[in-house]
């Protein structure tokens, strides 16, 4: 429709000029020719302001179509491209491009291009001021250049000069691009050749400009409220994964926490974390000892992830193997060692630690429950080792009323054990005790600075020797155990605790610290010191009857304690002495020879003999079993 228009307009024009023409050679008057000249001037004059009014038209149809196509766009590299190549095509320029604002940088950079080929402008950018865009886009006013290069309005740089002439760009415009009163770029068309560009084609880049800008926002309002709602969507899917994380994690912990106060102990809690989280676990106390495991080969909490754990207060994996410290406030009661899950995600390791926590719960429920009960048994054993209340039939009927209910049965053979170690480890002996107590279905309690067991069993040398070596390792330093019985009846329990101390007594005179004994243990020699607690005068005693002979085998190296031992031993026979010593007679009688020139010609009579004879004893339980001659 446009050119169809365009070339009527051509036509009538030439039809006028072509009648003025004929006017002029057809003679005729002045009159008539003037009057003829001001029609065709006046038609001319219409025919151009038709012509305006025409191309107006079209312009402002394709800003229309521009601003329609620039509407329907949401992306906004889509907008960009779009305003640049209607630029081109309303300006009939050679190149059209547009270039952002970057306040941060403080400059404008070259966004996008339509017919331009040279990489080095494509890639430009303008400092504000610089050039001819960096003008505009800093005065927010347009500025046209017929010839940009020989135009001393704009400062120009090598940069731009460089990229502008690679482009070959000579007549340029650029109007801004602004929303509101902000400039946000600016918009170019561009010849390679000199042009002067007319203020309707400023006012027509201009307006392209102004709807370009408008599109440009809205794209970038799209693209920031997309960009927010993609993250708001993630947002809301974590806070989702976590409310669903939380949701089981209190689920979880309602169900341990259940099971703790339904009476479950240990194991059962274990094995309700291993099935939550699909892994092996153990679970240990304060001093590493294993209480649980539930599926876990061999895997236990390193010390070092139950420190880290500790101090973190979060559970930390270590080798592999995850590990949670069992606290309660900044006690430690023990720990949990998961494995099998390398990789806990955030939510199961939040519920491993929270496992932690009814783990925590259930061991102080049974530390609460065993301390109650320790006292009870305690006040049990006061009472059962007091002579007045065991003096008492009815008490005593009483007393085995109150231990049944214990599991403790003082109808069956009962021994009493006294334990002792040095230091400040008498606590920790105390608790070992009393666990260990539980186990043999005894009662364990404090007495006298010692440490009481009244156990089920009519042997009390050999568990006496066994506790000691146990609760050694247990509490770190040795353990002292003196033991007497099996009492008939719990009347007699006072009395045999009196032989119970005798006999930790005489292990402490001999020098037997660490070891358990009971005095029958140490035979006649044990109820000779049960009653006495002086070192100095058992090694005084030995020493005045054996010294010369120990003495010289401390200076010469020789065996003359050990053979005068073995002499009364094999019932003073010279044949069965040598066997035992592994040596000829002839030596054995040499070395008693030796013996008798040091103690004297007497020493083989009744009495004599019987000094040197518990003098050798003496000399041999005041050293620990396995050790040489004194």
């Amino acid at each position: 429709m446009a050119p169809a228009r365009s070339a009527r307009a051509a036509g009538t024009g030439r039809e006028l000029r072509r009648g003025r023409r004929r006017g002029q050679t057809g003679g005729a008057g002045p009159a008539d020719l003037a009057r003829v000249e001001a029609a065709t001037d006046t038609a001319l004059g219409i025919r151009r302001t038709l012509d305006q009014h025409r191309r107006r038209e079209a312009e402002l149809s394709a800003l229309f179509d521009t601003a329609g196509d620039l509407a329907a766009l949401s992306d906004l590299d889509a907008v960009l491209r779009a305003i640049v190549r209607r630029a081109r095509l309303l300006l009939r320029t050679d190149v059209a491009y547009l270039t952002l604002n970057a306040p941060a940088e403080g400059d404008t950079f070259m966004r996008v291009t339509d017919g331009s080929t040279s990489a080095k402008f494509q890639q430009l950018r303008l400092g504000m001021g610089e050039g001819l865009g960096g003008l505009v886009a800093q005065t927010a006013r347009p500025y046209a250049s017929a010839d940009y290069r020989a135009d001393t309005r704009f400062k120009h740089t090598a940069v731009i000069d460089a990229g502008v002439g690679e482009e070959g760009l000579r007549g340029i415009l650029g109007v801004p691009l602004r929303v509101g009163s902000r400039v946000i770029g600016v918009l170019y068309a561009a010849d390679r050749t000199p042009r002067d560009f007319a203020p309707d084609q400023i006012a027509l880049l201009a307006s392209l400009a102004d709807h370009a800008a408008v599109a440009i926002d809205s794209a970038r309002l799209l693209e920031e409220t997309r960009a927010a709602l993609v993250e708001l969507n993630a947002a809301t899917a974590t806070a989702r994964a976590q409310s669903e994380a939380m949701r089981r994690a209190a689920e979880t912990h309602d169900r341990l926490t259940d099971l703790v106060l339904r009476g479950g102990d240990v194991s059962d809690l274990a094995a309700e974390i291993a099935a939550l989280l699909d892994g092996g676990l153990v679970v240990q106390d304060a001093d590493g000892t294993e209480l649980a495991r539930v599926g876990a080969d061999s895997a236990t909490a390193p010390a070092r992830g139950v420190a880290a754990s500790r101090g973190s207060g979060h559970a930390v994996a270590v080798d592999g193997v995850w590990v949670s410290a069992v606290l309660a406030g900044p006690e430690p009661l023990g720990s949990i060692a998961l494995s099998g899950r390398p990789d806990l995600t955030d939510s199961d390791r939040r519920l491993f630690e929270r496992a932690g926590l009814d783990t925590a719960l259930l061991l102080l429920l049974r530390r609460s429950v065993a301390e109650a009960e320790d006292r009870v048994r305690g006040e049990l054993l006061d009472d059962l080792l007091t002579a007045a209340h065991a003096s008492d039939p009815r008490r005593a009927g009483r007393l085995c009323l109150r231990a049944r209910r214990l599991g403790v049965d003082l109808a069956e053979p009962t021994s009493v054990l006294v334990l002792t170690c040095e230091g400040d480890l008498r606590t920790r002996l105390l608790t070992e005790a009393a666990r260990r107590a539980r186990t043999l279905r005894g009662l364990a309690g404090p007495q006298g600075g010692q440490v009481v067991l009244l156990v089920p069993t009519a042997a009390p040398g050999p568990l006496a020797e066994r506790l000691a070596a146990d609760l050694g390792v247990a509490v770190g330093a040795p353990v002292t155990c003196g033991a007497a019985g099996p009492a008939e009846g719990p009347a007699h329990l006072p009395a045999v605790h009196a032989e119970a101390l005798r006999c930790l007594r005489a292990l402490t005179v001999l020098g037997r610290t660490g070891q358990g004994a009971s005095l029958s243990d140490l035979g006649f020699v044990g109820v000779l010191l049960g009653d006495h607690t002086d070192v100095d005068g058992i090694d005084g005693y030995v020493q005045r009857v054996l010294g010369p002979v120990i003495d010289y085998d401390s200076r010469r190296g020789t065996e003359l304690v050990r053979t005068l031992d073995a002499y009364f031993e094999a019932g003073a026979s010279l044949s069965r002495a040598k066997d035992a010593l592994h040596v000829h007679v002839n030596t054995v009688v040499q070395r008693l020879d030796r013996t008798a020139r040091l103690l004297g010609p007497d020493w083989n009579s009744p009495d004599r003999a019987l000094e040197l004879q518990l003098a050798l004893r003496l000399n041999r339980l005041r050293r620990p079993p396995g050790t040489g001659p004194a």
